[in-house]
C-alpha cells in the first residue's frame, strides 16, 4: 500500500464524511453587496452621471486610479463611465472650437 491513495469510502464504511461544519461558514470578499444599491460605485456614477456629468469625470478619475484593484466587480462601471467621459469631450470638441473662433 506505500504510495497508494486509500478510498475514503473504506474508512467509513460506505458512509460520506462531513468535512465542513455548516456553521463554520466564511464569506469570500466577494459575497459582500456593491456599496450603491448593490450596483456599485461605478454603475451608479454612469448612470447618476446622466443628470450630474461631473459624476462621470468622478468615476474616470476612481478608473484611472486603478480603484478597481480592490474589488474587480467595479471595473465595468467605472470603464463605462470613462468611455462616456472621453465620448463627451470628442463630442464636445468642435462645438467649443466654433464657440472660440466665433468669439475671436
Amino acid at each position: 500500500m506505500a504510495g497508494q491513495a486509500v478510498d475514503a469510502m473504506v474508512h467509513g464504511k460506505g458512509k460520506y464524511a462531513l468535512i465542513r461544519d455548516p456553521e463554520d461558514f466564511q464569506t469570500g470578499i466577494y459575497d459582500k453587496p456593491l456599496p450603491c444599491f448593490g450596483c456599485g460605485i461605478g454603475w451608479f456614477s454612469f448612470l447618476f452621471g446622466f443628470l450630474c456629468p461631473p459624476m462621470w469625470f468622478y468615476a474616470t478619475i476612481l478608473y484611472f486610479g486603478n480603484y478597481y484593484r480592490k474589488d474587480p466587480r467595479e471595473r465595468a462601471g467605472l470603464g463605462a463611465s470613462a468611455i462616456a467621459v472621453i465620448s463627451l469631450l470628442l463630442l464636445s470638441a468642435p462645438y467649443l472650437s466654433v464657440c472660440v473662433c466665433l468669439s475671436i
